[in-house]
């Protein structure tokens, strides 16, 4: 076929080829994304009044922590090609990649993902929150794909060959990458890669190092909850992909400190607790000490009656699942563990005897249909339960979460925050619940992991002078089974076995792993305390622990591979020498966060770890008084934030003194690696706090001294947001003297690369939610501003013409007039208007329609597009 070309709105082609696509999609009754053709990223409409095509820009909007990751992560890529953001499940971080997709919509971006159905569920929540709108400018892969894909293909892979617009409708059943392209090879201007840890795995990464070569100097944006691959010698992915360029980072304790997460209500029970006595009886049967049997047999009974008096699940669901028809969704270890499971309906039957029942695992055919059916389950009479083994764990966010139930054993740490994080979400108003419901009275200890980060975090805000960012500092724990918990742990301690039985345990453990590096708490099979034993051999041989240690014993120990120093003694002194020697060669230890030497010690995180530990006192069996002399022997600066504000005080004077003011960038960083651009910016947004808290003096984040001292080198207060407007005011004006208006197409840009569609858009967005100044509304209009966009009073006139051509507003929403979906746009408006997102123009000109007669969800017969008008 023949291609002709059609002029078009600020150059833009589209082909006649296209146009026909299009037009038969109409005439076929094919909704396939083309009701509003999408052109360059955007949503581009035939307007009624005009022969081309207008472009309005799509918007992303990011909540305030993703905005700071994505502006974080545009700078980072800007300056070194490479960008990671470390966000949580449930923060909503795929929409970065979609707003970076918005904002280069006239480029390819290759999208990344570990599976098709993450994606597809991530750009079907894009279409909700944006109204339908999609980027079209994503070439998508999985990991997989890219695995067996040859050279040529994958330098292919994003050629110019008419890619329709991804949606969840039109979602191909392949990789994009299947499709026949025959255009020239084409770089992709960014590369996305989504769960980024998932490219450890050997195969998987195989195939993105291969990509990166192809496209050597193409920048990178990663994304993933976590960088560290706990059970691959906790590799760290970000550093091995982006070489430690992390934009932002933010754990699940920061997430519900801050919050970005709200804190759940965390239940904590046991079931299976009748295997984990049985096997405590025979030990106890088969004691020979009189004494300690005696005393293991009235823990045993008493921890027997306890069990047995405490509440069965189906009283600790009746009893806190408060949303008693809300969406659960049920985690379990293994297919086998899933089955059974859903064999145990009884727990539910006080909380809803007929609940919707619903299961999902990865090798299950059927799984995609389950999944959608259970999303889509409306029927808030009955209690809804999706059953699941691993399908969910990353990737796929689930909108109305009530919480979810773990009916785990013992799980990596990226797994369980995974888990939890189905139930959090930065969308939710509301609390949700977790069921930590563990498979013996050995898994009791996982939610510590998460106070631990909210306590090390909320130090850190304190130490900074930020306490604003600290929301919540905790969240509540149910522990219906502490009693159990605590007559399980005095019947172990009764039950501490023969020296000999432990050893020849600890001989098969090193005879099986080739050493004794265990975590205190290790149990055999049978439920021996093997690694408090070992721990113990250690304590008695130091003189921290009373024992009965001979020379036999030690050389037995010597000869299975004891190493007298514990793990976490161990790793004190490898990263002390490491400390002391990075303070031998350059006299202090002002280390980065991230910094890593280059035998591999995180040494900046094990200095931060410290830093925490003194102030909140934590681990004190760790960070010990002798210890901390030694620290500050080599130079340890406790307070390292005083310090860093006295090192970019300096930094900013001397570009004082060269410069005559501090109107950098914010991305300027010096010849010394300081950030001094950024520095100044935050200086300027605590300025503005001070001045928020000018009666409480311990919520000040700046003395006057400071102040004082930044006056002396013409630190200029308000400057940024002002001088932003200014020059986007600048260029509306001389616009406006060349062209008589303001009517500025929406992908607009001045000669230096200055967006002044989309500043022009933001303004009538701010004039529409009553946040922009009579000041700056009165410049903007003696300029000749238009605050209402052509293309809404075009499609007024549309609804206004068929009104007083049928004398009703009862549209279907399919009917087509012109290129528009009238009926579509009149719901639209309709909810605008009711949520109060129409400026008043608008209201006026609605009210002369009858708006109430604007139907919801009313088709016109049949499958087709109702289409009238040329």
């Amino acid at each position: 076929m023949q291609d002709f070309i059609l002029p078009v709105m600020e150059g833009y082609k589209i082909r006649l080829q296209e146009a026909r696509r299009i037009a038969a999609a109409f005439l076929s009754g094919c909704d396939r994304g083309y009701g509003y053709p999408r052109r360059k990223g955007g949503v581009a409409k035939l307007c009624p009044f005009h022969e081309f095509w207008e472009v309005e820009e799509m918007e992303v909007q990011l909540y305030e922590h993703n905005q700071a990751a994505y502006d974080a992560a545009v700078e980072l890529m800007a300056q070194t090609g490479k960008a990671a953001i470390i966000h949580p499940t449930g923060t909503g971080k795929s929409f970065i990649g979609f707003r970076l997709c918005a904002d280069h919509a006239g480029q390819k971006i290759l999208w990344i993902s570990p599976s098709e159905y993450i994606f597809k569920t991530q750009m079907e929540n894009l279409k909700a929150a944006t109204g339908g709108e999609i980027p079209d400018n994503i070439t998508f892969c999985t990991y997989a794909k890219l695995t067996w894909m040859e050279e040529e293909e994958m330098a292919a892979i994003c050629t110019d060959d008419e890619p329709a617009a991804l949606s969840a409708e039109n979602m191909p059943s392949g990789d994009m990458s299947d499709s026949s392209r025959k255009g020239e090879n084409k770089a992709p201007a960014f590369i996305i890669l989504d769960e980024f840890h998932r490219c450890g795995a050997q195969m998987w990464g195989q195939g993105v190092q291969k990509l990166l070569t192809i496209f050597a100097g193409t920048p990178i944006l990663g994304l993933s909850a976590t960088n560290i691959r706990y059970l691959d010698n906790r590799r760290d992915m970000a550093e091995e992909l982006f070489d430690g360029n992390i934009a932002s980072e933010i754990t699940l304790g920061e997430a519900i400190v801050r919050g970005i997460l709200n804190p759940p209500k965390y239940v904590l029970s046991v079931y299976s607790w009748q295997n984990s006595l049985e096997k405590y009886e025979q030990r106890v049967k088969t004691t020979r000490n009189r004494v300690v049997r005696d005393t293991a047999e009235r823990y045993l009974e008493e921890l027997k009656r306890a069990l047995e008096m405490s509440e069965g699940l189906d009283e600790i669901f009746d009893k806190h699942m408060k949303n008693r028809t809300g969406k659960y969704i049920v985690f379990c270890s293994s297919k086998e563990h899933m089955d059974e499971m859903m064999g145990h309906l009884e727990w539910f039957a006080k909380v809803d005897p007929h609940p919707h029942v619903y299961s999902l695992y990865s090798n299950d055919p059927g799984s995609d249909q389950a999944f959608d059916d259970f999303r889509a389950d409306s029927d808030t009479s009955h209690l809804r339960l999706l059953y699941c083994i691993d399908a969910l764990n990353e990737g796929i966010h689930v909108e109305g979460i009530s919480g979810v139930i773990l009916l785990r054993p013992t799980v990596s740490p990226i797994i369980y925050k995974q888990q939890i994080g189905r139930a959090l979400s930065a969308s939710k108003s509301t609390d949700a619940i977790i069921f930590d419901i563990v498979l013996n009275l050995n898994c009791l200890d996982s939610i510590g992991l998460i106070e631990e980060e909210m306590q090390l975090v909320t130090s850190y805000y304190r130490d900074l002078g930020e306490s604003e960012y600290i929301v919540n500092e905790h969240f509540r724990i149910i522990d219906e089974v502490r009693d159990c918990r605590e007559l399980f742990s005095k019947l172990n301690d009764t039950l501490s076995a023969s020296w000999d039985l432990m050893y020849s345990l600890a001989k098969a453990y090193y005879e099986e792993h080739g050493n004794l590096d265990m975590l205190a708490s290790y149990r055999t099979e049978d439920g021996y305390p093997l690694g408090h034993w070992v721990a113990t051999q250690r304590g008695i041989r130091k003189g921290k622990t009373h024992g009965c240690l001979t020379a036999e014993r030690i050389r037995k120990l010597d000869a299975i591979g004891m190493s007298w120093e514990s793990v976490p003694d161990r790793q004190w002194e490898k990263s002390y020498r490491a400390a002391k020697e990075y303070y031998g060669e350059h006299g202090n230890l002002n280390v980065t966060w991230n910094y890593v030497t280059k035998e591999g010690i995180h040494l900046g995180e094990w200095l931060n770890t410290l830093r925490c530990c003194k102030k909140t006192g934590a681990r004190q069996n760790y960070l010990t008084e002798e210890r901390a002399k030694k620290m500050d022997e080599i130079g340890m600066i406790w307070g390292k934030y005083d310090y860093f504000w006295e090192r970019n005080y300096q930094a900013a004077a001397a570009y004082y003194k060269e410069h005559g003011n501090l109107n950098l960038p914010v991305s300027y960083v010096n010849a010394d690696g300081i950030k001094l651009g950024s520095w100044v910016w935050r200086i300027r947004k605590e300025r503005n706090k001070n001045s928020q808290n000018r009666e409480r003096e311990d919520q000040k984040t700046l003395t006057e001294e400071q102040i004082r001292r930044l006056d002396q080198i013409g630190m200029v207060w308000d400057h940024s947001n002002e001088s932003k407007w200014e020059k986007g005011y600048r260029e509306a004006e001389a616009y406006a003297a060349v062209h008589g208006n303001l009517l500025v197409p929406a992908r607009y840009a001045t000669e230096d690369g200055f967006r002044l569609g989309n500043w022009i858009s933001n303004q009538r967005h701010q004039f529409q939610k009553n946040k922009l100044s009579e000041q700056r509304i009165a410049k903007l209009d003696a300029l000749g501003m238009a605050w209402q966009a052509p293309a809404w009073k075009n499609h007024y006139q549309l609804a206004k013409t068929w009104y007083e051509e049928h004398g009703s507003l009862a549209i279907p929403q399919n009917t087509v007039i012109d290129g528009v979906w009238i009926g579509k746009w009149l719901v639209m408006q309709k909810k605008a208007l009711e949520e109060g997102k129409l400026d008043e123009g608008q209201k006026k000109l609605l009210s002369e329609l009858p708006m109430e007669e604007v139907a919801k969800k009313k088709k016109a017969p049949g499958n087709g597009c109702r289409k009238t008008g040329t």
